[in-house]
């Protein structure tokens, strides 16, 4: 077998072994160093004009969790049991709109962008924005900021899967609460970011059922 052929195989076996685990083994804990590769993958991962409006909270606190689980009814099983649990935030409209403090600053001190490109930059994603229909509300330019959190979530759970570590995406929790928990933690910073989604992870209690799909040809249309 090739090597190209072995990474495809690699791959496409992680994701046969992924799935959406309800009840992790509350005895087996991710590695420090398994963990830290997992978060790189969501750090490395990409966000539309690179704006990486994203933040990992990884709660571990035993009581935070059992507040967090009152109001988070997706992850009642996942939050006594995992081995990590992991809140993404997304920036508000307070960093991702087109003249925000954050953007102007991400790409002169991350990306390093020639001044002459920072000056533009205001105009140039103006345009992007609301073409896009992005500045209607608050809710629709962070719905965009919470979209690109799910390309690192994504990211993290197929990582995850590669090295045999078991994860369940979660959207399933009351936003109002979830964001009032947040925020008496000071987690938000005074609304710069708002709560994305949410992932657990850990190694599986039971085995899951055979994954199901529908097959190729009922989801992808050729035009040539």
């Amino acid at each position: 077998m090739l090597e190209k052929d072995k990474i495809k195989k690699q791959i496409l076996d992680a994701f046969q072994f992924r799935h959406a685990t309800k009840v992790f083994d509350p005895d087996k804990v991710i590695s420090d160093d398994d963990f830290q590769f997992i978060l790189e993958t969501g750090r490395l991962s990409p966000s539309s004009i690179g704006l990486e409006p994203w933040k990992f909270v990884i709660l571990q606190n035993k009581e935070m969790r059992e507040k967090l689980r009152e109001i988070a009814w997706g992850a009642g099983g996942q939050l006594p049991t995992a081995s990590h649990f992991v809140i993404i935030l997304a920036r508000t409209s307070k960093d991702v709109r087109y003249d925000s403090n954050y953007i102007t600053n991400h790409f002169r001190t991350v990306k390093n962008a020639p001044e002459k490109v920072v000056r533009e930059l205001p105009a140039r994603y103006q345009n992007f924005q609301e073409n896009f229909g992005l500045l209607t509300t608050e809710r629709t330019i962070f719905d965009w900021s919470c979209k690109q959190t799910y390309i690192a979530l994504g990211n993290m759970l197929t990582a995850a899967a590669q090295i045999g570590i078991d994860s369940c995406p979660i959207e399933g929790f009351n936003y109002k609460l979830v964001h009032k928990f947040l925020k008496e933690q000071g987690l938000l910073e005074d609304g710069h970011f708002d709560v994305s989604v949410m992932a657990a992870f850990g190694y599986r209690k039971d085995e899951p059922r055979p994954k199901t799909r529908k097959e190729l040809n009922d989801i992808v249309t050729w035009i040539k």
